[in-house]
């Protein structure tokens, strides 16, 4: 599983919208989490997104995933619709994912508005799709970034992962030698996944925001700087990563920063502001830290990311998926 290229997305997708409407501000793009139309003086921020393969926490992670997508565009998530598809009539799975979508939802203040639920033959396991609502008054797109601005990355690489790894995958960590505790830690790491609090502080001064789920934050950085035409040279050491998630990810054979990456946020904010968005984030008590700086590209080094001597335009493959196979 991975995701398609720019090519296939602008040839397939991007390409084929249906009619125009000119209440549509942003619409369907290379790395954009969200759209944007307007109504009724304000805008709407509409997000889509799938979930299968985290199964002890799918309903926890879906709310976040998609509520994410929301914030990260400068928007407040207020409504959720919620669409799950089982491979059995199960009512004790049932019971579990509509819990957790529950509790979420409470926990971030959004409302769950309707859906769909049914059993699908062929499933091997369950697959949510959920969209997410908001308003905002300033959206912010993945698409601002500019050359100069500083690239921010709040909390930490590989959160979401760390969490996943700690449950779906305990059994392979308990046989590899990793501690009880440490993988407990990792657990809480659920708590962690939402970018609410940050994007708040964030969306007045961003000229980017991105969410980085699959590929993780490298490949966030990666839609980040193509769908921005800017390049950006990424120093691993920059990139915090808690040591549960080094611990996590060495005994299971993956990289921190192509894993899936839900929790950390990446924005850009002009050079000059950096500085004063990460004292406003400590305020809050999000962590930030300044990896990168937004370069023109060059003939040697055109729109996209260097990292670890390697030159990215385009998906960056999320070393999970290869732990499900």
């Amino acid at each position: 599983m991975s995701k398609l290229s720019p090519a296939d997305l602008e040839r397939y997708i991007f390409s084929r919208t249906g009619a125009d409407n000119d209440d549509l501000l942003v619409g369907a793009g290379y790395g954009e989490d969200a759209a944007a139309v307007a109504i009724d003086g304000s805008t709407m921020v509409v997000n889509t997104d799938p979930i299968s393969l985290a199964a002890e926490r799918i309903g926890t992670l879906g709310v976040a995933i998609a509520s994410n997508d929301v914030a990260a565009c400068g928007g407040v998530p207020e409504w959720l619709v919620s669409t799950i598809l089982l491979p059995e009539p199960d009512v004790e799975l049932l019971d579990d994912i509509t819990a957790q979508l529950d509790a979420e939802a409470r926990r971030l203040g959004i409302t769950i508005i309707g859906g769909h639920t049914e059993t699908v033959v062929g499933l091997s396991q369950p697959l949510l799709s959920l969209t997410c609502l908001g308003e905002t008054d300033r959206y912010v797109p993945t698409s601002g970034a500019a050359p100069g601005d500083a690239v921010l990355c709040t909390k930490a690489a590989g959160i979401e992962a760390t969490a996943v790894l700690a449950t779906d995958f305990r059994a392979e960590l308990d046989e590899a030698g990793v501690d009880t505790d440490t993988v407990d830690r990792a657990v809480a790491f659920f708590d962690d996944i939402s970018v609410l609090p940050e994007a708040a502080v964030l969306a007045p001064a961003a000229t980017a925001m991105h969410d980085p789920t699959e590929g993780g934050v490298l490949n966030g950085l990666v839609e980040l700087a193509c769908a921005s035409a800017v390049h950006v040279d990424v120093d691993a050491d920059a990139v915090p990563v808690r040591s549960e998630t080094r611990t996590l990810c060495a005994a299971m054979g993956v990289d921190p920063l192509r894993v899936l990456g839900s929790g950390a946020l990446l924005a850009t904010v002009p050079g000059d502001e950096a500085q004063s968005a990460v004292a406003a984030l400590d305020a809050e008590g999000v962590d930030a830290t300044v990896v990168a700086t937004v370069d023109e590209p060059t003939d040697a080094t055109e729109a996209g990311v260097t990292y670890d001597g390697q030159h990215y335009t385009g998906g960056v493959r999320d070393e999970m998926y290869d732990l499900w196979e």
